[in-house]
């Protein structure tokens, strides 16, 4: 059983409720690969702002 917490019992999902079930995953896979893209986003912000960062001061320091 992959993801019992997601409602399927140790019976299997059957009929309407597997329908039901693979919505349900597919919802909440969904939500961890948007949170996950969110999170990518920040780090590459991040990444870009110590980048243009180190290139001002080396700039600056060349500048002195």
């Amino acid at each position: 059983m992959l993801f019992p917490f997601l409602g399927c019992g140790s019976d299997g999902c059957e009929g309407g409720g597997r329908r039901a079930y693979q919505q349900r995953k597919l919802r909440m896979l969904s939500g961890w690969r948007d949170a996950l893209e969110r999170q990518l986003a920040a780090v590459n912000a991040a990444i870009s702002t110590l980048e243009q960062q180190i290139q001002r001061d080396a700039a600056s320091e060349q500048g002195s």
